[in-house]
């Protein structure tokens, strides 16, 4: 006896599974994120920049006297205190520049990234080399320009937001990844201060 009916359940082994092209996705992509790191949110990150930038503030205002807030100081283009108002830009931009660079290569990662517990990693999650801190560094300058950086920020945190990787253009550039610290193995967490 031969049974011709077709069966209510049947196995396709072919046709499209977006489940199965997911994970091959994954599997095959060339970005080698370890394996049960957890990605860093935008909100967490923005309050760790704020943090950054606000603490960076108060040591040049103590240090210059309350003079570096001269560099928002518009007037002082037009005037023959120029020279004033190009020492403010350059103390502005080096020490922040320094800030992010050597806190950077001592720490893994800003005071302000510190205290939100996460970590800057490349994207196989090895330690940063000085090049890419350095590029960091520079990319952060960007914060600096005032009415371009609130642009610059919400376009970042876009970015971050949007992407599976959550990377922002400047981690893309650099092809690092920010990442709770935690839940970095040991092993690539041993750079870490």
């Amino acid at each position: 006896m031969t049974q011709d009916h077709s069966s209510p359940i049947s196995i396709h082994s072919g046709g499209f599974n977006l489940a199965r092209e997911v994970v091959a996705n994954q599997e095959n992509s060339a970005w080698p994120m370890p394996e049960g790191v957890i990605l860093a949110s935008a909100s967490r990150r923005s309050a760790a920049l704020i943090i950054d930038m606000t603490l960076l503030s108060a040591v040049l205002i103590v240090i210059t006297r309350g003079r570096i807030v001269n560099v928002w100081n518009p007037d002082l283009l037009l005037s023959l205190g120029f020279h004033y108002w190009i020492a403010m830009v350059i103390i502005l931009t080096g020490s922040t520049w320094l800030y992010f660079r050597l806190t950077g290569v001592v720490f893994s990662r800003s005071l302000g990234q510190r205290m939100f517990s996460l970590a800057i990693v490349a994207e196989d999650g090895s330690e940063m080399t000085s090049a890419m801190w350095d590029q960091r560094s520079r990319g952060k300058l960007l914060f600096l320009i005032p009415l371009f950086n609130i642009y610059h920020a919400a376009y970042e945190i876009q970015r971050i937001r949007q992407r599976h990787t959550h990377q922002s253009n400047l981690d893309r550039n650099i092809r690092s990844i920010v990442v709770i610290s935690n839940s970095l193995p040991p092993a690539l967490r041993r750079h870490l201060r």
